[in-house]
């Protein structure tokens, strides 16, 4: 009974950072989707982006 013990005397914490996991994976498959929408990072556009050449250069055209 002493795991018993321990999960309810840490249930609070347990549940914070579970909470905390699902949004941090939440987060990350938003990007991995946005990546293969070829999205930008930033969530600007890059024609006013002084680095625009640069940043997108080995990606191919999409129209």
């Amino acid at each position: 009974m002493i795991v018993f013990d321990w999960l309810i005397a840490n249930i609070g914490t347990i549940l914070v950072g579970l909470a905390v996991l699902a949004v941090v994976v939440f987060i990350i498959a938003l990007k991995v989707r946005d990546k293969k929408k070829g999205k930008s990072s930033c969530g600007c556009g890059c024609e006013s982006c002084a680095m625009a050449g640069k940043c997108h250069s080995a990606t191919p055209d999409r129209k």
